[in-house]
């Protein structure tokens, strides 16, 4: 089970932190993702991370202002999101997955598990 929380209302430039805590099973060989659907667009990838190697992998609209990190101790994968622009506006889902490897890392259907998402609204 994933949980999803910390998106809010921000103003643009600003910054929110996400947090996806991962419940129920240990999650020392899986990776997560975070994605992004905004309103009448299709699902976006926007970063996921592998924890066993911490290796991560970035779109290319969020390189260099978002940053994912994950601490074992609580198996919570974080999302934080610097210099947010209005075009960041959208429902943000965390999935997870056991099978998943750096390739893969930006496809949806390698994901085995989703959490209810958190929106994200920054205002220009």
């Amino acid at each position: 089970q994933l949980q999803a929380s910390g998106g809010g209302l921000v103003q643009t430039g600003g910054s929110l932190r996400l947090s996806c805590v991962h419940s129920g099973r240990t999650i020392s060989d899986w990776a997560t993702g975070w994605f992004r659907q905004a309103p009448g667009k299709e699902r976006e990838f926007l970063v996921g991370i592998r924890w066993s190697a911490g290796s991560t992998r970035y779109a290319d609209s969020v390189k260099g202002r978002f940053t994912i990190s994950r601490d074992r101790t609580k198996n919570t994968v974080y999302l934080q999101m610097n210099s947010l622009k209005p075009e960041d506006t959208g429902i943000y889902s965390c999935a997870a997955g056991s099978r998943i490897i750096y390739s893969n890392l930006d496809n949806p259907s390698a994901y085995d598990y989703w959490g209810q998402g958190t929106l994200v609204t920054v205002s220009s």
